[in-house]
Parts: structure tokens; sequence; C-alpha cells
């Protein structure tokens, strides 16, 4: 399942098979305030990196009507409008924020085109190149439950209508079963999922494959485990070897797990921007037993969906310990 050294590194995708996309993104998340709430304390800042991601070269950016609420996308709007056409801002909709900032997915159709109509106003664009549909396959968190049993179908057909008049180019779903792909293509051609996937979480492997299979981008959430990976040697040793960070290795590693593969590391820091992007250099040098290596740090065999990784376990919980 590895891409090798000799089938060539494909440094771009083909999404939704019109919009060649270069395959390392920028997710926005990080630009909003303590808890992904409200405005940054440095707004000039997080206009200056959005601004550094395109001028070196980022095409593909992910963002979502529940970071802020609303102001990940206003800075967006305000920093790159009006966006290029080889630009693609990919929004998530069909989740929200309770009163004290949880997490809570909500897809009734009538919330789905809402937050497609508010997404076009803060990022003033007349169409979204690309939005998603939040759903609860991939979370074992309370929160992410719906409250409301909303059939799936219905929810992404909100989104298809919105298409048919013009104002959403491409269909994405996050956090999607394999089962609730297949449901999803039963309506819809898909052009991404974006589903947890990174060195130490394999549980979306099965979407992987599917997405592989139909050619569709698989945008792995949480690229770098919020930042702790930790130290295998399998990380270590090419870092060294290449004289790069440990998390461009990781992310070049995830170049290399699958041509299909777009990650989306975030970042306050132009500096730290700077260093994601020698992650496409990265891929390109690893050796195929260094992937290889990589590969097997986690049992893919074993990952699934239902369980998320004890690793993955321990690195969210000490975020969110240093986020309290």
């Amino acid at each position: 399942m590895t891409m090798s050294a000799n089938e060539g590194f494909t440094p771009t995708h083909l999404l939704g098979g019109t919009d060649r996309v270069a395959r390392l993104g920028y997710g926005a998340m990080q630009l909003a305030g303590r808890g992904v709430i409200g405005l940054p304390d440095d707004v000039l800042g997080a206009i200056d990196v959005l601004r550094g991601a395109v001028e070196q070269g980022v095409q593909f950016f992910d963002t979502a009507n529940a970071y802020g609420p609303r102001t990940v996308n206003q800075l967006i709007g305000r920093a790159l409008s009006p966006f290029s056409v080889d630009l693609v801002i990919g929004n998530k909709v069909g989740a929200r924020r309770g009163p004290a900032g949880e997490w809570l997915t909500d897809s009734r159709p009538e919330i789905v085109r809402t937050q497609v109509e508010d997404a076009l106003l803060d990022l003033r664009a007349e169409a979204s190149p690309l939005t998603y549909l939040r759903l609860w396959g991939d979370s074992q968190a309370p929160g992410n439950s719906p409250e409301e049993e909303v059939p799936l179908e219905d929810a992404l057909g909100a989104l298809v209508e919105l298409r048919d008049e013009g104002k959403v180019r491409h269909i994405g779903i996050s956090g999607a079963s394999p089962e609730m792909l297949e449901r999803a293509q039963r309506l819809t051609p898909i052009a991404a999922v974006q589903n947890r996937f990174n060195l130490i979480d394999r549980s979306g492997v099965e979407v992987l494959a599917a997405c592989e299979r139909d050619g569709i981008a698989y945008v792995p959430y949480f690229p770098l485990a919020t930042g702790m990976l930790g130290d295998p040697a399998a990380l270590t040793r090419p870092a060294r070897r290449l004289g790069v960070s440990t998390s461009a290795v990781a992310l070049g590693w995830l170049l290399r797990r699958s041509p299909v593969i777009i990650p989306i590391p975030g970042t306050k820091s132009l500096e730290h921007l700077a260093d994601n992007l020698r992650a496409i250099e990265v891929a390109a040098a690893l050796t195929d037993e260094e992937v290889s290596d990589l590969t097997s740090v986690e049992d893919e065999e074993s990952a699934s969906l239902d369980t998320m990784s004890t690793r993955m376990i321990d690195s969210l919980t000490r975020r969110q310990s240093s986020a309290a």
C-alpha cells in the first residue's frame, strides 16, 4: 500500500476530476482565539500567515463555520479574497458550537443551507469550491453525536441543491465511516473525505482505501497528532539524515503513504509554515525503507474507526490539559 520511490512522488491531486491542487494544504483552525473561539490575539499576524501560505504555493485550505464561530472564515476572506481560480477553500458545515464552546453536530438541511450562505458571506465569495458535510462516523466523543437524527441523505441533499444552484462546486464529507461514504456516493460524487489519519492514528485506513479506489482526496485532520507524535526511531532517523524536523518527516510520510492524501497542517507562525512546507521535499527524499518503517509505527491491520489509538487519545488528552 505504500508508494515507492520507483513509482515517483505525485505532488498534485486532481480534485473532483477538475481542480488540480498541490498536495500539501493548510488547516486554518489555529487562527481562531483560545479554545477556537473568537479572533486571535494577533489578527494581522494571522493574515500574514494566510497570505504567506499562498505565496509559498499552498492552494488547498481547510476551514469551518464552527471555527470562531465564523471568525476564521472572515479572516480568510479578508486575507485572500478575491480568490484566484487555482485556490480551493474547503469549508465544513453541519456542526456548530454550544453555549460552553462544545462541538455539536447539527446537519439539519436548513442549518446546512444557512451555514453555506454564511460562509459565502464571510469568505466574500459567490461560490464555495469545496464544502464538506460534517458527520459523526469517526468520533467517540459524545458531543459529536447529533442531537437530532438527520438522515445523511437529507443533510447531503441540501448540499446537492446548493451545488445545483451554483453555490457549491465540489461536495465532500468529514467524519465518514466506509458505509457513510458509500451512501453519500449513491447520491452525489464525493470529491474529498476528511477523517483522522496520522503516524500514530490509522483509524481511517478503511476509508482511505475506498478513497484510493475511487480517486477521492483524503484530507487527514490532526495530521501531526496535535504536535505530539513522540520520537520513534523511524521518525528521528530520517529527520537527522535529511536535516529537517520530525514534523516535516511525518508530513512527508503522509504524502508518500498514498497519492490521494492531502495533509492540512495548521500554524500561526510563518517560520512553522515554512518548516511544514519542507515536507514536499522530504516526501521525495524518503527512501522506501524509511517509508516502510514509518508505516510500521502503528498497526494498520487492526486499525478501526470504532477505536481511537491509545497514543492518539494520550495526545488529545495532553492537548486539552495544556489548553486548560
